[in-house]
């Protein structure tokens, strides 16, 4: 008995300070419930593929590119120079390009100052300089591909006389001027598709994992043994059915003996109640 109350106050102090993990029955419960992981997990990647098919609005993209370049650098042997002072530069034409001066004026030309303010029309467009070149690509994003080749090409020309005005230059030359986009650049189905069944698959095995560890019911006679310090004797079934059976003969013996009380009651009144008609009587 003290060697019992001893293990028992042992596995107290344990589990009070020390959360055992088995990870071979985490894994063992995520099999059983693969089931369930995949269903949720197919149901969520249904749900994103038509989110983003038929929800998202279509995203296209336009891009022109500019080559900025001093015509008066005609020395060759400042060339490797005059090079590397421009991909600097670079830096500062992109801020031309997105600067208020040149997209409130594409917004005035445009007549959609209803449509856009600058700090919306600004998400719209992006500047990317390619590394070691004085290459500037602007990239207009919109719904419809036509309005998204027409921004890029106004930004492109207002940018342009900007940038020569400001950095005092000769000239912005257009490598390439903004193209038609046939094929939509968001949202991609596929990647969303991907993405919410992963997240619903790792949401369900979370969910079924932190249920494990938060369940402390004993079911097993190992459970008794892990967390009591004590072996089990035996196992005794446990069937409802017989104790819905046990219950309802309980009630009825209940009910059976309700009703002898309830005649012996009677039978005890009866008497009574003759002997007062019999004096009654007389």
């Amino acid at each position: 008995m003290e060697q019992t109350d001893v293990n028992m106050n042992q596995n107290a102090q344990n589990s009070s300070g020390v959360i055992e993990i088995d990870i071979g029955e985490i894994i063992g419960i995520l099999i059983h419930r693969l089931w369930l992981i995949l269903l949720i997990g197919t149901v969520c990647a249904i749900a994103g593929f038509t989110f983003s098919k038929f929800v998202l609005p279509e995203e296209f993209k336009s891009t022109t590119k500019i080559y900025v370049l001093d015509k008066d650098s005609t020395d060759s042997s400042n060339i490797y120079t005059d090079l590397q002072v421009g991909s600097q530069l670079t830096k500062d034409y992109a801020e031309l390009i997105t600067s208020r001066y040149v997209l409130e004026s594409v917004i005035d030309t445009l007549g959609i100052s209803d449509r856009y303010d600058y700090d919306d029309f600004m998400e719209k467009v992006s500047v990317n300089t390619p590394v070691d070149t004085r290459i500037v690509a602007i990239t207009v994003t919109d719904t419809d591909p036509y309005t998204a080749q027409t921004i890029a090409n106004y930004i492109r020309e207002v940018s342009a006389e900007h940038i020569e005005n400001v950095m005092d230059i000769d000239a912005v030359n257009v490598v390439e001027v903004a193209n038609l986009p046939t094929e939509k650049s968001a949202p991609n189905c596929l990647l969303w598709t991907i993405g919410v069944f992963a997240l619903g698959t790792i949401l369900v095995a979370a969910l079924l994992i932190i249920h494990f560890l938060v369940d402390d019911t004993v079911k097993t006679s190992e459970d008794v043994e892990k967390y009591l310090g004590i072996s089990a004797l035996g196992i005794i079934p446990f069937d409802e059915n017989v104790t819905q059976d046990i219950g309802s003969q309980n009630f009825k013996k209940g009910k059976k003996s309700k009703k002898h009380k309830n005649y012996d009651d009677i039978r005890s009144i009866a008497p009574n109640v003759m002997d007062d008609s019999e004096n009654t009587g007389s």
